[in-house]
């Protein structure tokens, strides 16, 4: 088939399904000792995410690792290939709305050529991280963008620093916000000012068709409760995060399905205050988030922090990347084991264990 003619199993309406709000999760790589894709895990992985409730998955993004995008690894096409196969199967026996982002990467014709591919493959929009952009001008990162909105359809995303990002300004916002393509943002500088300086900008934008996704893995509760001030077309008004795209939403994705949901009915309600045990629930993640991600490292061990919490489901077989330095820090499995004594109400081993042979089939 063409790379015209996109693979989709469902039409998805893309804006009004990111703008109810959703569970993304960054979708993690299962691989074998050897370093071959593990295709059975990796299926496994993206039935969990389902069966989960989440309304979306990021595959090809930072935390699947972005050795995958390497020509000599060659594992771009079949990985987003197999997410995407695996998710229709199993939404062709309960249908719903399931978004699927594709994170792109690298100059502009590289970026171009991967979201041809996954527009081939049935994706939806494009996660674009800009890592290869780091001592560019705003105008040629602009350029760029525009240019890959042209093939699909932007989810934007502003990476901290610190796993690879850079510092993107208010005026860079402002503008990024006239790409009529721009579906969403995925707001990760895990850094208030920066957080803040998107929201401002989308909302003098006038762009209200643009979703705003916590990114921010250490402020997610913060983040999906704020009401944050701006004013749009000369009037004070709030805009808030609707959902979020998460590397810690790869682990424990059905308890992050019932905080999302339990926020929305909150919403819904009308009520003025916010529940001071979400406030508490909210510590309790981001000190989890601190030990999966290996925070106190640099996120030296995030990825393989990310798979052994999964490797404690059962739903891999091991925290391998491609990147053989990528390990646990010293002490963090020790640590991980401890979360499910520490933080019972976080996790999903009740709910994994109940369906793992599904998942596994």
């Amino acid at each position: 088939m063409a790379d015209t003619e996109p693979l989709l199993a469902h039409h998805v309406d893309i804006r009004q399904h990111l703008h109810r709000g959703q569970v993304i999760p960054a979708h993690p790589l299962a691989l074998l000792p050897t370093r071959a894709l593990d295709e059975r895990h990796q299926r496994a992985l993206t039935r969990y995410y389902i069966a989960a409730g989440a309304g979306g998955m990021a595959v090809g993004v930072h935390t699947t690792g972005f050795p995958i995008h390497d020509a000599k690894i060659g594992l771009y096409r079949p990985v987003l290939a197999l997410a995407a196969e695996t998710a229709n199967e199993a939404l062709a026996r309960s249908p719903r709305p399931f978004v699927r982002v594709a994170g792109v990467i690298g100059d502009t014709a590289q970026a171009v050529r991967e979201a041809g591919i996954a527009h081939a493959l049935g994706y939806h929009c494009a996660l674009l991280s800009l890592g290869a952009w780091r001592d560019a001008t705003d105008a040629a990162i602009l350029a760029h963008c525009a240019r890959v909105a042209e093939v699909l359809p932007l989810f934007g995303f502003y990476l901290q620093p610190a796993v690879g990002g850079r510092r993107l300004s208010y005026a860079f916002w402002r503008e990024f916000a006239e790409i009529q393509q721009v579906v969403a943002i995925k707001v990760a500088p895990f850094n208030r000012y920066a957080t803040l300086d998107v929201v401002r900008a989308i909302a003098d934008a006038g762009r209200e068709d643009i979703a705003l996704y916590t990114g921010n893995d250490d402020a997610i509760v913060p983040d999906l409760l704020t009401d944050v001030p701006v004013t749009t077309g000369g009037r004070a008004t709030t805009r808030h995060f609707v959902g979020g795209l998460l590397g810690q939403w790869a682990v424990w994705t059905s308890r992050a399905v019932e905080l999302l949901e339990a926020i929305q009915r909150w919403r819904a309600s009308g009520a003025d205050t916010v529940p001071r045990e979400w406030l508490t629930h909210g510590a309790a993640l981001t000190m989890a988030n601190a030990v999966i991600f290996d925070a106190a490292n640099g996120y030296r061990g995030c990825l393989p922090g990310i798979l052994e919490v999964l490797r404690l489901h059962g739903l891999v077989r091991g925290t391998w990347t491609f990147d053989t330095h990528e390990q646990l820090s010293p002490g963090q499995g020790e640590a991980l084991a401890r979360l499910s004594v520490q933080y019972p109400e976080l996790t999903d081993h009740a709910f994994v264990a109940a369906r793992l042979d599904e998942f596994l089939r």
